[in-house]
């Protein structure tokens, strides 16, 4: 909650700030992170994310799909595959249901 109320505060003040600094800060800004993003060095590190971001995709892609693959099975009621299948430990058909008073 105190994140969302920061995040509000946060906007509502860049607001008020950049009404009264008008167009002209506004390029300004604009200008300066333009500067920054098309620097070399900032650039070398976007395209090691980036390659970075392309080598694991596979992996991530494959690890949700199995994921999505064991709730849908588990919403459905089918058995789940062999290499999402646990081994039961439940006995709760041998379990006593009288209860002592």
């Amino acid at each position: 909650m105190k994140g969302k109320i920061l995040f509000v505060a946060g906007l509502g003040l860049g607001y008020v700030l950049g009404t009264r600094a008008g167009r002209e800060k506004y390029d300004q800004l604009k200008t300066a992170a333009l500067k920054v993003w098309n620097d070399p060095r900032v650039q070398k590190q976007v395209d090691a994310a980036e390659s970075f971001v392309k080598d694991k995709a596979p992996e991530v892609a494959e690890f949700v799909t199995d994921g999505a693959k064991t709730i849908v099975d588990k919403v459905s009621g089918k058995t789940a595959t062999p290499a999402a299948k646990k081994p039961a430990t439940r006995s709760s058909s041998t379990r006593s249901t009288s209860s002592t008073s």
